[in-house]
């Protein structure tokens, strides 16, 4: 799991995901009532986990660090889509010692709207001989093959990116952490 600029060594033990829906309750004479569909509200992602090892409690300041980090973030979990969150609480669960920290944590999700489903790009495929190259551009922009082995963290150092850019140029990959040899991935 990965939010902003931090990469749990460990994903955390528990997660957590709250749909709400604003519901708004109008009475009306004779002990009736109305109720209006205000529409989706924030998804409340929560999780705890545990750091372990001579330097937890340091893990656990990096973690900390990142909270008092200014506005929302690319929060990028490893089965669940990525979304723009805010953090919002971050907690110990004990004493801290050294070599063990316990911890929880809450992100709220920015509302740009929902998607549960895929966003396909069309037009954006690479150009080349026979596929022999990887790279290539079109009228859309540039593109890159992934081949086995790759990472998004890797294509994005490769092509000179910060990670954050490359993920939001592709809003076709929900999890960042699984892509696919043959996969498209825009890089330009």
């Amino acid at each position: 799991m990965r939010y902003k600029n931090y990469v749990w060594p460990h994903n955390p033990r528990v997660y957590t995901i709250a749909f709400k829906r604003k519901i708004g309750a109008r009475e009306v004479p004779f002990g009736q009532y109305h109720l209006q569909d205000l529409g989706p509200s924030y998804r409340i992602m929560r999780g705890e986990g545990e750091f372990v090892g001579e330097d937890a409690y340091d893990e656990f300041k990096k973690l900390a660090t990142v909270f008092y980090d200014v506005g929302p973030g690319l929060l990028v979990h490893p089965v669940w889509q990525t979304s723009n969150a805010y953090f919002v609480e971050l907690s110990l669960a004990q004493e801290p010692r050294p070599d063990y920290v316990k911890y929880a944590f809450t992100f709220w999700e920015e509302y740009g709207g929902h998607s549960t489903g895929t966003t396909v790009i069309t037009g954006g495929s690479s150009t080349g001989s026979g596929g022999d190259t990887a790279q290539g551009e079109s009228a859309q922009g540039q593109w890159y093959t992934v081949v086995r082995g790759d990472t998004l963290w890797g294509i994005a150092q490769r092509c000179g990116l910060d990670l954050t850019r490359l993920i939001a140029l592709n809003p076709q990959i929900k999890n960042p952490n699984l892509i696919y040899a043959g996969q498209k991935v825009r890089v330009a």
